[in-house]
């Protein structure tokens, strides 16, 4: 039995069988792959324009747009993680979260440094706010990825833990190789990527959990630094487009927690995407540039679900708390208890074939078949 939480170079990378030339291989600095959505605006100054997110970055030859993880070299954008992932775990898939994907299975999860938001209360701050030129990377090309989640006997690759738009050319390559091995590909995002970029991504992604921030332009300015309204525009696409979607709101005690804020997102999630749409409420913890706020009160959390249930979405959870019966799933039929969890744990599952096994309720999700 593999220990999903193992590190993964101590399972898969030892035994991995490609054989990989050295011009297979990037370098640590990561000139090797020019990135995908930009216009290069050329002489005399040879500076090019991101089009991959909304921020649409003007960068001098030389310098790093605000993601950190781009750079114009004499008029070519290169995307400096590619392949060069910081962070490589093997997790269950319930850490992403996702809770209606293939419980308990385990997620080959990947990440490259970079991050196009600047949120305050970010728990990955030390990879997420800086570049791939500054973090230490495995070498793991695309064949590579697939390989080893093939070995590790995983399920899905997760792109995770810092912003995966930052390494889109990286978590597109993948993808498409995964799709040809039956792996599924999923991504947890803050969902701050343009239109034309996502489309593309949608043609190879199975599931993408959005972490909506909330659920005012206010809070994105003042704490993220960003835009509200490209991260509905991104939630949409993904159900239009047919991907599993999962959706994680952070609480933060005194920004995002007022109950009107909650009930609005909640009736945005359940007329814009469908009742079925599972939206995960979270904890916050003192991290980053916000230590001088408490945790979020549990009795916070449970609010918030009860609210979601209270708008008509079936599918609520509570996150971070640890034996809450908000961790379970119940069948919005007969209303009983079809897949039991506690913590990353799954201790049952009463769903067959995508149906609830008391009542023959369809439960929406990807489920193992």
């Amino acid at each position: 039995m593999i220990n999903r939480r193992h590190f993964l170079k101590t399972i898969c990378l030892a035994p991995l069988a490609l054989k990989l030339e050295a011009k297979d291989l990037p370098q640590q600095g990561g000139f090797t792959k020019e990135a995908r959505f930009y216009r290069k605006l050329g002489a005399p100054k040879n500076g090019v324009s991101c089009s991959l997110c909304p921020r649409e970055c003007t960068i001098p030859d030389g310098e790093l747009g605000f993601c950190r993880a781009r750079k114009n070299s004499k008029g070519t954008l290169f995307a400096l993680g590619y392949a060069l992932p910081c962070a490589v775990h093997i997790d269950p898939i319930e850490k992403k979260p996702f809770y209606h994907v293939r419980p308990m299975s385990s997620s080959f999860s990947i990440a490259s440094a970079g991050c196009n938001l600047r949120c305050k209360f970010c728990q990955n701050w030390q990879i997420s706010q800086v570049s791939p030129l500054d973090t230490a990377n495995e070498q793991l090309p695309p064949q590579a990825v697939v390989e080893a989640a093939l070995n590790s006997r995983c399920e899905s690759i997760a792109h995770t833990y810092t912003e995966p738009t930052n390494f889109y050319e990286y978590m597109l390559d993948v993808a498409m190789l995964a799709k040809k091995k039956g792996i599924l590909t999923a991504y947890h995002s803050n969902g701050f990527i343009n239109q034309e970029p996502l489309k593309q991504l949608c043609n190879y992604l199975d599931a993408a959990d959005i972490d909506l921030k909330g659920f005012s332009q206010a809070f994105y300015s003042k704490l993220c630094e960003a835009d509200l309204k490209p991260v509905l525009e991104t939630i949409k696409t993904l159900k239009e487009r047919g991907v599993w979607l999962e959706i994680t709101n952070l609480i933060i005690p005194g920004q995002n927690d007022d109950p009107v804020m909650i009930a609005e997102m909640c009736t945005w999630i359940k007329t814009n995407l469908g009742p079925d749409v599972p939206v995960h409420f979270s904890r916050f913890f003192p991290m980053y540039k916000m230590t001088n706020i408490a945790p979020t009160p549990v009795s916070t959390i449970e609010r918030a679900r009860d609210i979601a249930l209270k708008t008509g979405l079936h599918y609520a959870y509570t996150g971070n708390v640890p034996g809450s019966p908000g961790e379970s799933t119940y069948c919005p039929g007969c209303k009983k208890l079809i897949i039991k969890r506690v913590g990353y744990s799954v201790l049952s599952n009463e769903v067959k074939n995508g149906k609830c096994r008391f009542c023959g309720a369809g439960i929406k999700g990807l489920w193992s078949t």
